[in-house]
């Protein structure tokens, strides 16, 4: 369904001794409905990598397809509409709540679903929220979880997840990952989320992407990447809290 080959990305730093690359050689293919978690160091270009994957920042090399189709065929805008990034800092835009959620009917001539909004916000622990509120005036848990809602009602093929539960509580975070698994198993939408928590991969993830030397260096079921990684990286990564990942 989505396919990257030779993905590549050029550093900011031309002058990089150790590569001129952000990340490179990236070539995997994903199915409709995975569930991915992209996990590694800091600096390795994950989020980036995201962001090259929604077309919010052009490749440097390599190809993206999506159905066969590459992103010069489909056209930044479509693209978008089909591949959503959900940033770790959720941006709101001037108004309330319910402008913000109706932003994506508004930007792609489409009928605004306001049931599937209730829902959403209900499962998310939003269904008190008040959706005239002025939306800069949200927490940031809650800014969080309306930027979320706001790129799941275009009903994209695919949802790219920036640490979206990093600014949560313990509560609200499990509320958004059964928010996210139920809206997997109903619409197939393929998610492929970075994570700092392991803990979170595990129960959140089928395939595990771990970035290291500048590209995806394992790409593997999650349960066989935690029992049983390929690579001496990936072992040292997951090492000091591999007894508390619970598989």
């Amino acid at each position: 369904m989505f396919e990257l080959n030779k993905l590549a990305k050029l550093s900011y730093n031309q002058d990089n001794p150790k590569s001129p690359y952000l990340f490179s050689g990236i070539t995997v293919q994903i199915q409709q409905a995975e569930r991915i978690a992209l996990i590694g160091s800091s600096g390795q270009g994950k989020s980036t990598l995201l962001r090259t994957l929604a077309l919010l920042s052009s490749p440097d090399e390599g190809m993206m397809l999506l159905e066969g189709a590459s992103y010069q065929e489909v056209g930044a805008r479509n693209w978008r509409k089909r591949i959503c990034y959900v940033a770790q800092q959720a941006v709101m835009l001037p108004g309330s709540v319910e402008d913000n959620l109706r932003t994506a009917s508004r930007l792609h001539g489409t009928s605004y679903e306001s049931k599937l909004a209730d829902e959403l916000l209900e499962t998310s622990g939003l269904s008190e929220l008040d959706l005239q509120k002025n939306a800069r005036e949200l927490s940031g848990g809650e800014m969080q979880r309306i930027a979320l809602i706001r790129s799941m009602l275009l009903r994209p093929s695919v949802l790219l997840l920036d640490e979206v539960t990093s600014s949560l509580d313990a509560m609200n975070t499990r509320a958004v990952e059964q928010l996210l698994q139920k809206w997997h198993e109903k619409e197939g939408t393929t998610l492929i989320g970075v994570t700092h928590e392991l803990e979170q991969a595990v129960r959140s993830s089928e395939r595990v992407w771990f970035m290291s030397s500048n590209t995806i260096l394992e790409d593997a079921p999650t349960v066989r990447f935690f029992s049983e990684p390929s690579t001496e990286a990936a072992r040292k990564f997951i090492g000091l809290i591999k007894e508390e990942v619970q598989l």
